[in-house]
């Protein structure tokens, strides 16, 4: 059987108050595309579908539409709730999707009760997929045991419990299946993409690979945003995100994975990239330098290499035609915190207001001025 597998999907994600509803419109359609192109027989959303837990009307309406057309030419669909994810919103949705043929899990759910998914691929393989969704700390390790022992042994209890659910999900795992396992997690040695919450990445957040028992033949993950096979006891992937979700994530390749898997076999794995979003790029110069650039269709993260001035970004926006959402000052010109200095008695808050702005690194002669005018009119 041919398995598509997505995740990190961000839908509903803004970009330094800009929105990318458009650019997702288009990623989708690339997904949905591939998936009829390649025939798959099943696609697995590892997670991240939203970029919030309270996504916009638009963004859940992108989202479900996607699905549904995912879900075309009768492919078994599998949705799970990411860390950015609402799990109860997905458990709203779940039994209206699931009368269309969807399997949405939000919230850890026993082998028997919709952890671990049994059905048959269009091609006639029996498949056995384990789905656990992001689970918190807090969630897997009970509060009054956080409150004692160390940073060390709540990782150990995260790890080893995560484990302990991954054996019971994969405990109907046989030779004469196609056996899948999908999560949304950080495992150790995995690289970070840019994007992540850092703070649901890391410390107490990682479990291991050997949580993946042998008899697995793919492990399809979400969470990390970089596409990359993670080494363990079985294929283990992140498919990655389909565009890139921020500028720490320029020297990713969006995409996802098609995975080719029969009983009893590894699975196959095939990398595809995605280009309809805009690419994400960082620049720098002066403004003279870059007004040679051509911004493109891309989104510009600019680094002026020029002292600070009222009005210098949007000088900059306007010479790079709005492609520039972020605009900063390179570290060298950026103002230094200001120390106290003796031998300031008898001098005037015009005086003082100028050296200030002189050892900071912040003159400007138009800054200057409107001081004078507001302490003209606070002391008039």
């Amino acid at each position: 059987m041919k398995i598509l597998h997505t995740a990190d999907w961000h839908v509903g994600k803004v970009l330094k108050g800009r929105s990318r509803l458009d650019e997702h419109r288009e990623v989708l359609r690339e997904l949905v595309a591939a998936a009829r192109a390649h025939d798959v027989d099943a696609v697995i959303v590892a997670g991240d579908l939203f970029d919030t837990s309270a996504p916009t009307p638009e963004a859940q309406s992108l989202v479900l539409g996607a699905l549904m057309a995912l879900r075309g030419e009768d492919r078994d669909v599998i949705v799970l709730a990411g860390n950015h994810d609402n799990p109860q919103l997905l458990e709203v949705y779940r039994p209206v999707l699931g009368k269309l043929g969807l399997h949405v899990v939000g919230v850890f759910r026993r082998p028997d009760a919709g952890g671990t998914l049994a059905f048959t691929a269009r091609t006639g393989e029996p498949v056995r997929l384990a789905v656990l969704p992001f689970l918190s700390h807090r969630y897997v390790v009970r509060a009054a045991e956080v409150l004692t022992g160390t940073a060390a042994e709540h990782n150990r209890d995260y790890a080893s419990r995560i484990g302990e659910l991954m054996g019971a999900l994969t405990a109907g795992f046989h030779g004469d299946t196609v056996n899948l396992v999908t999560t949304h997690g950080t495992l150790p040695g995995g690289a970070f993409g840019g994007g992540e919450r850092e703070a649901q990445s890391i410390f107490s957040y990682y479990f291991e690979p050997t949580a993946f028992p042998p008899a697995t033949q793919y492990a399809a993950l979400g969470h990390l945003h970089r596409r990359q096979q993670i080494p363990g006891p079985c294929p283990i992937w992140y498919s990655g995100s389909p565009l890139n979700v921020d500028f720490g994530e320029e020297g990713n390749t969006p995409g996802a994975l098609l995975v080719e898997v029969s009983p009893g076999r590894p699975a196959v794995v095939r990398e595809l990239t995605f280009a309809s979003a805009r690419r994400l790029r960082t620049v720098r110069g002066t403004l003279e330098q870059l007004e040679g650039i051509d911004p493109g269709d891309d989104w510009l993260k600019v680094v002026v290499e020029e002292k600070p001035r009222v009005g210098l970004a949007d000088d900059v926006r306007e010479l790079l035609s709005g492609a520039a959402v972020d605009v900063m000052l390179d570290e060298k010109f950026r103002p230094v915190p200001a120390t106290r200095r003796a031998g300031t008695a008898g001098r005037s808050p015009r005086e003082l207001f100028r050296d200030y702005l002189a050892a900071t690194g912040r003159h400007d002669d138009q800054v200057a001025a409107l001081f004078d005018r507001l302490y003209d009119e606070v002391t008039g």
